[in-house]
C-alpha cells in the first residue's frame, strides 16, 4: 500500500486543496503556485503507473486510487477556473462543461460494466485528450504571464472535442454490450420456448405407452 507509486498517487490527492484555495487569493505568487502544483500532480500520473510496472508494484489499491486522483484533480482545476473571474471567456465554458459530463459518464459506465466483469481500456485517442487536457489547464492556471492562457483556452477546445469523441466511443462500447447481452436473453428464451413442446411431446409419448401396456 505504502509503496512509491501509491505514494505518487496520494501526493496528487494532497495537492488538490492547496490547488483550489487559489480561488479565495488575489496573490499572482500562490496563483503561479497553484499551477506549479498542478503540473507535478499531473506528471506524478504519468510516473505512477511507469514506475508500478517497471518495479513489479502494480496493487489493488493503486488501480482503485489511481483514477480517482485523476478525476479529483482535472475537476479541482476546472472549478478554479470557472470560480475565479477572468481565467477563461464564457464561450470556453462550453469544453469545461463537456469534461465535466464527460467523466461522470464514464464512471458510470465503467461500475456498471465492472459489476458485470467487463473492462473499458483506455484508447490511444482518450490519452491525446488527457494530454492536452493537462496541458490547457495547466496553462491556464498561468493566467496573466506571457501568453500562457490564452494558449492553454485553445487547447481547452481541443480536449473537449477530444473528450467528446472518446466519450462517445465509450458509451458506444456499452451499448454494444447490452445489445449482445440482450441478443443472447433472447436467444435462451427461444431456445427455452422450442424445448418446452419437445419435453411436453416426449412425455405424452411414454404416458402413451405406458397406457397401451
Amino acid at each position: 500500500m505504502y509503496s512509491l507509486p501509491n505514494l505518487l498517487t496520494i501526493s496528487r490527492i494532497v495537492v488538490i486543496p492547496l490547488i483550489f484555495l487559489s480561488v479565495y487569493t488575489k496573490c499572482m505568487f500562490y496563483n503561479y503556485l497553484a499551477g506549479i502544483l498542478f503540473i507535478a500532480a499531473s506528471i506524478t500520473d504519468y510516473y505512477d503507473g511507469k514506475l508500478a510496472r517497471d518495479r513489479g508494484e502494480v496493487s489493488a489499491f493503486g488501480r482503485l486510487l489511481d483514477p480517482i486522483a485523476d478525476k479529483l484533480l482535472v475537476a479541482t482545476a476546472l472549478v478554479v477556473i470557472l470560480a475565479k473571474p477572468g481565467m477563461i471567456h464564457e464561450i470556453s465554458y462550453i469544453p469545461v462543461f463537456v469534461i465535466l459530463c464527460r467523466e461522470l459518464l464514464v464512471s458510470g459506465l465503467r461500475e456498471f460494466l465492472r459489476e458485470v466483469n467487463v473492462g473499458l481500456p483506455v484508447t490511444r485517442l482518450a490519452k491525446w485528450k488527457t494530454g492536452f487536457q493537462m496541458t490547457a489547464l495547466s496553462m491556464i492556471l498561468f493566467k496573466g504571464w506571457w501568453i500562457w492562457a490564452n494558449i492553454g483556452e485553445c487547447l481547452l477546445w481541443i480536449a473537449g472535442v477530444l473528450t467528446f469523441v472518446t466519450g462517445y466511443q465509450y458509451f458506444e462500447k456499452s451499448l454494444e454490450y447490452i445489445k449482445n447481452e440482450s441478443k443472447a436473453k433472447k436467444a435462451e428464451v427461444t431456445e427455452n420456448k422450442t424445448e418446452a413442446p419437445q419435453h411436453k411431446t416426449a412425455k405424452s409419448k411414454k404416458q402413451t405407452s405406458k397406457s397401451k401396456k
